[in-house]
This record gives C-alpha cells, structure tokens and sequence, in this order.
C-alpha cells in the first residue's frame, strides 16, 4: 500500500477561546506574507461541525477543523510525496504540527489557542488505496507505531481504529494521557 492524499489532526487544548472567523484574517497574513504559497482561504463557520476555515495551497491545505465537534488543525497533503510510508507519514505530521506551532505564535492569538498534543488523528484520504478496514489498518500500523513512538519519546500511547464504516476514510488515532507541547512534538520527530 503506497500512502498518498495523508490528513493529519491535532486537536486544540479546550476551551476554544478563538472564534473561528478570527483565523481568516491570519490566514490572509499567511497569503500575503508568502510568495504564492497560499493562495485563498474558504470561510465555512457558518457550518456546525464542519470544515471551520481552509488555507488553500497548491501542495496542501491547512484548515482550522471542527469536523466531529472538536477543533483542531488538519493538514491535507494533496501533492504527491516520494519516499516510504513512514517518511511521508512523518513529513506530513511534521508540517501540521510546524503549522500549529505557527499558530500559536500568531500576534492575535498568542495566549489564546494552545494545540493539546495529546492527540493525534492521521486518515488516508484515498478509499482506493486504503480502505476503511482492518486489513488496511493492520497494514499501515507498524509505520504509525513507529511513528508514534519517535512522536512520544518515552511517554505510553495508544492506537486506535474503531470505524467500520466503508464510506468513510481510514482513520487512526494516536492518543497518549499527558498533554504535550508541539515543540517537544517537532523536535521528537527529528529522528527520523
């Protein structure tokens, strides 16, 4: 199974003190402060539960998601990547995590939004290459396992998959109980 289309969430520490039409501005500045980078942000605040405010780039789309009625930043990869699973796993995580870190080093919303750490959602945007199912899991587990672990150093996790349902894309959880912060989180993936 070649990965390609890989999401990434990572949720926000509660409660949520920034309202979602607070980032279309920063977002803006994101756009404006990069040479073509970024180049339009989609507002759907007006959607409970949906897909908040999206970045829209070329190579991936950074959004500001309150899919499931938990916010958090979810990083799209939508340009293909070379390399193995594992290291397009980790690429992928690195830059939503870089992307959080970003966030909350933000002018308007230092203070105000905090990214958890604690846990992590990686779904496979490709049903055809990887299907909702438990075979599918158990084949992509050893990498997010690997991953995990660099992830969260010496700290126990855990990893979930408790969707069954076909029409909906493979998603795994990586949760650990103590809340770490995406500092520590980047530098942890420096080893691979």
């Amino acid at each position: 199974m070649e990965l390609q289309k890989i999401n990434v969430k990572v949720f926000t520490e509660g409660p949520d003190q920034v309202p979602l039409t607070e980032f279309i501005d920063v977002f803006h500045g994101w756009i404006q402060a990069t040479d073509g980078v970024y180049h339009d942000v989609a507002d759907y605040s007006h959607m409970v539960a949906g897909p908040g405010i999206v970045l829209v780039a070329d190579d991936a789309n950074v959004s500001i998601d309150e899919t499931g009625n938990r916010r958090g930043l979810l990083y799209s990869q939508k340009r293909k990547l070379s390399g193995s699973n594992l290291e397009k796993l980790s690429t992928v995580l690195r830059s939503a995590l870089e992307n959080c870190q970003r966030l909350e080093q933000e002018p308007a919303l230092r203070g105000k939004l905090r990214f958890a750490g604690n846990q992590v959602e990686i779904l496979v945007n490709d049903r055809l290459v990887a299907p909702n199912t438990g075979e599918a899991f158990e084949k992509i587990r050893p990498e997010i396992d690997f991953l995990a672990r660099c992830l969260y150093a010496s700290t126990n996790f855990t990893l979930s998959w408790n969707e069954t349902d076909p029409k909906q894309r493979l998603r795994v959880t990586i949760s650990t109980p103590l809340l770490v912060e995406t500092n520590t989180l980047v530098n942890n993936l420096q080893t691979i």
